[in-house]
């Protein structure tokens, strides 16, 4: 945030204020009904957004020091949490998606959520693998081990200049 020239109002932001916060939340969510815990969904995730609460509140006051009026305008019009889904098809269909970019700029985040997903479904769903450890236990270390190669190939490319947008 500290380095933006201009205020970003286009876009999904037209539509919320926060739509990477928004996104998160969202998944994290998911994440607690995969794993079919109370504790993580009734305690977590209001731990989560009483942090992202207090992020945003500290962001907003930087913008609001740094753009003054034209922030304070935004904020009339476009909600902090909410989205506003009208217009939303349109928006997203404007839009043009780059894999590459995604991946990345993403491939941590990527990765990490693809381990706890693994590990997620593996452990706390035995029926996928028939209730067997022999076969759970191996095809957990493929799974992990084939993410981990995948995400050291990403960031060597990354690092030597081989993959780029």
């Amino acid at each position: 945030m500290p380095y933006a020239e201009g205020l970003v109002t286009e876009g999904v932001f037209n539509h919320c204020r926060n739509p990477l916060y928004v996104g998160n939340i969202l998944m994290l969510l998911g994440v607690g009904i995969l794993a079919n815990s109370l504790f993580y969904t009734g305690i977590m995730i209001p731990i989560f957004l009483f942090i992202y609460q207090a992020i945003v509140l500290a962001e907003e006051n930087f913008l609001r020091g740094k753009f003054g009026y034209g922030f304070d305008e935004y904020c009339k019009k476009v909600n902090r949490w909410f989205p506003n889904l009208k217009g939303f098809g349109k928006t997203i269909s404007s839009m043009e998606f780059s894999w590459k970019r995604w991946v990345l700029k993403e491939h941590t985040t990527q990765f990490i959520w693809l381990i706890g997903i693994t590990l997620l479904l593996l452990l706390n769903y035995p029926e996928l693998t028939g209730n067997d450890e022999k076969i759970r236990n191996p095809l957990l270390g493929i799974i992990l081990g084939f993410l981990l190669l995948v995400y050291l190939l990403i960031r060597y490319l990354k690092k030597t200049g081989k993959f780029r947008e």
